[in-house]
C-alpha cells in the first residue's frame, strides 16, 4: 500500500499511541499529560491516526530511532524496549499468518452500513465535557502478553479553563461530598456458550482448535474477570451445567452474589447478575420469561434478570439502583420477536424501579441486543419512542446491509393478551392502581383513559418507554469515524453490546436530550475503551490466545448522585 516499506506488523500499531516529540519522550502512552488530546491525522510514516498534545509543532522531524532505516530494519525492533506499558503489544512472529483475515471471512453481516452517520453517534461535538484519554495505572501490574491488543481505560473530565486528567480513580473520589456519593463499576460480557459455539463452528474457522476447548477457555475468562474487578457483572452466554460445577463458585469466592436465569425450553445457557457483596445487598431478584406459550410470536426461548440493589453506603435517603441484563433474538429476520422481547424487558423494569416518591431509581440496561448502532431498536432504546409504521422486520435491528426480511411490523406488533401497553408498562398493574384510588379520582381517571384510548388507536404504531437512557459507548472513534466493535468472528465485526444508564443533571458525558427523571441518577467517570475491527484481526479476532470468547467485556464506573 501506501507504506508498504515498513513491516505490517508496525502499520498495523493502534490509533491509541500517543507522541510526544520532545526528544527524550518519542513514544509513551502512560507519561502525566498536560492537556486532552486532538486528532492531527495522517503522517508519512504511519497508517494511522495519532493523537498529539494541543501545542504540537507543524516543524516536527523523525524520531532519531528511524534512522538509518537498514539499521532499524534488522535490529529485531520490540516496542516494549521503548516504553514501560502500551495499550497495543505487537503479535510474535509465528502470528504473522494470523494477522490476515481469514478467507472465510464474509461481509453479509455488517453493522459499518447502518443507518446512522459517525457524526450523529459521535456526541462530542454537543458536550460541555470532553473526553480525555489516560490508562489506568493498576494496568502496570498486570504483565503484558505477547500477541494480545491491550485496552486502556477512558476518563471525563470538565471542559473548563483548567482540563484534568484523572489517572486513578482516588484523584476523583476526593471529595467533601464523599458520603453523599458512590461508585462502583459495571460490566457486560457475553462469555460465548460452549455448546452454542460447538453448534456454530463455522463462525470460528480461524481459530486453533485447541483454544475453543472450554477447559482452556474458562481460566482466560476468569482471569479477565479477576483484572476488571467490576463490582457488577451482567453475564450472558453463561452455559447453566458450567455455571453449576465451576462459574458460580469461582465468582463467590471472589466475592460475588450470583444471580442466575436459565433460557427456556431446551436451551443450556442463560444470564447472570453477579455483584459485589461489599458493595451492594440484594432487594429483590425478578426473571423475564420471553416465551409464552399462548402467544405464536413468543416462541423463542431468550430471557432477561432484572436486580434491585441497595447499595452499602450511607447517605440521605435509602438509595436503589436497579440493574437489567438480557440477550435478545439473534435472527435479523425477527424485528418483531426483538421489540417485543425488549417492551417485556422494558415493563419489568418499570415495576421494579418505581420509588415512593413516583421518580424511578437509576437504571442501568446491560446485555447482547442484537442489534447495530442506529438501528430503529436501538434509536428506541436511546429516544424512548419507535414509529414502526412501514418498518420491514428485517430492518429492525440494522445486522444485515441487504436485509431478507421483507414484511412490514404489524399494528400494533404483539397481541393484547400479552399484558403490555405500547408505552412498555404492564397494564394489569396499572389497573390494579387504578382500583385503589378514591372515587373522585378514579372517575378522573376513567375519563383520561377515555382519552388515552382514542389516542392510542391513533397511534398505534408508535412505541414508548419512560426511561432516558444514555449508551456508555460512541460506537465511533471521534474524529476518524471508524466503528468501534463489541464482536468479531469468522462472519463478522460489529457492535451489539450495550450498557445504557440513567445520566444525572450534570452528567454532560451523556448523550443530548438525557433529562434527570430518575431518584438522583448516574454520572459517567470512565469507561473501558474499545477497540476497531483492525485492531482484532491483528490478533487473529475472536476467540483468540488471550481472549476466550468472540466479545469483549464492556466496562463503565458510575456515580451515583442523589437529589
Amino acid at each position: 500500500g501506501r507504506h508498504s516499506m515498513l513491516p505490517r506488523h508496525v502499520q498495523r500499531l493502534g490509533r491509541d499511541w500517543i507522541a510526544h516529540w520532545n526528544g527524550s519522550q518519542m513514544l509513551t502512552l502512560n507519561s502525566p499529560v498536560s492537556s486532552c488530546m486532538k486528532w492531527a491525522g495522517q503522517y508519512p510514516w504511519a497508517s494511522f491516526p495519532l493523537p498529539v498534545p494541543v501545542d504540537f509543532s507543524a516543524n516536527w522531524r523523525l524520531p532519531p530511532f528511524f534512522g538509518p532505516w537498514r539499521q532499524f530494519q534488522n535490529s529485531n525492533w520490540q516496542l516494549d524496549n521503548f516504553t514501560q506499558s502500551s495499550c497495543f503489544h505487537l503479535p510474535n512472529s509465528s502470528m504473522k499468518s494470523e494477522g490476515e483475515e481469514p478467507l472465510t471471512k464474509k461481509r453479509r453481516l455488517s453493522g459499518q452500513h447502518d443507518t446512522s452517520t459517525p457524526e450523529e453517534e459521535t456526541d462530542f461535538s454537543n458536550q460541555q465535557e470532553v473526553l480525555c484519554f489516560s490508562v489506568a495505572q493498576n494496568e502496570e501490574k498486570h504483565s503484558s502478553k505477547k500477541g494480545t491488543v491491550k485496552r486502556h481505560w477512558e476518563y471525563f473530565c470538565q471542559h473548563s479553563r483548567t482540563m484534568k486528567i484523572f489517572e486513578n480513580k482516588e484523584t476523583d473520589q476526593s471529595n467533601t461530598e464523599s458520603e453523599a456519593k458512590f461508585d462502583f463499576t459495571v460490566m457486560s460480557y457475553n462469555i460465548l456458550s460452549q455448546n452454542l459455539l460447538e453448534d456454530n463452528s463455522h463462525l470460528y474457522k480461524h481459530c486453533r482448535q485447541r483454544l475453543l476447548i472450554w477447559t482452556y477457555r474458562f481460566p482466560n475468562i476468569l482471569q479477565e474477570i479477576k483484572q476488571l474487578d467490576a463490582d457488577v457483572l451482567c453475564l450472558q452466554e453463561v452455559q447453566e451445567d458450567h455455571y453449576r460445577t465451576e462459574i458460580k463458585s469461582s465468582l463467590e469466592s471472589l466475592g460475588y452474589h450470583c444471580e442466575y436465569k436459565m433460557r427456556t425450553g431446551r436451551k443450556p445457557d442463560g444470564c447472570a447478575i453477579c455483584f459485589k457483596t461489599s458493595k451492594f445487598s440484594l432487594i429483590s431478584s425478578n426473571p423475564v420469561e420471553f416465551f409464552r406459550r399462548d402467544i405464536p410470536l413468543l416462541d423463542r426461548d431468550n430471557v432477561g434478570l432484572v436486580l434491585l440493589l441497595q447499595p452499602r453506603f450511607h447517605c440521605k435517603t435509602n438509595a436503589a439502583i436497579c440493574i437489567a441484563n438480557t440477550h435478545l433474538l439473534y435472527n435479523p429476520r425477527r424485528g418483531d420477536i426483538k421489540l417485543t422481547q425488549l417492551a417485556m424487558l422494558l415493563a419489568e423494569i418499570a415495576s421494579v424501579a418505581p420509588q415512593k416518591d413516583g421518580t424511578f431509581c437509576p437504571i442501568i440496561i446491560c446485555g447482547d441486543f442484537n442489534s447495530v448502532p442506529g438501528s430503529p431498536l436501538y434509536r428506541f432504546i436511546k429516544e424512548g419512542k419507535l414509529n414502526y409504521e412501514g418498518l420491514a422486520i428485517g430492518k429492525v435491528s440494522g445486522q444485515e446491509q441487504f436485509p431478507r426480511g421483507q414484511r412490514i411490523l404489524s399494528i400494533p406488533i404483539w397481541p393484547k393478551k400479552l399484558g403490555i401497553s405500547q408505552n412498555c408498562v404492564y397494564e394489569i398493574k396499572q389497573q390494579q392502581k387504578e382500583e385503589h384510588a378514591g372515587e373522585k379520582l378514579e372517575a378522573a381517571k376513567l375519563d383520561n383513559t377515555q382519552e388515552i384510548v382514542i389516542a392510542s388507536e391513533k397511534l398505534s404504531s408508535k412505541l414508548q418507554h419512560h426511561f432516558k437512557l444514555s449508551s456508555v459507548y460512541s460506537h465511533y472513534f471521534p474524529e476518524t469515524g471508524i466503528p468501534e466493535v463489541t464482536t468479531c468472528h469468522s462472519r463478522s465485526a460489529v457492535t451489539v453490546d450495550y450498557i445504557f444508564y440513567s445520566a444525572a443533571n450534570d452528567d454532560t458525558a451523556a448523550q443530548p436530550g438525557a433529562e434527570d427523571s430518575f431518584h438522583g441518577g448516574l454520572k459517567l467517570l470512565g469507561r473501558l475503551a474499545l477497540l476497531t475491527e483492525k485492531d482484532l484481526w491483528t490478533v487473529n479476532g475472536l476467540p483468540n490466545e488471550n481472549n476466550s470468547s468472540d466479545h469483549l467485556p464492556l466496562l463503565a464506573e458510575f456515580r451515583l448522585i442523589e437529589r
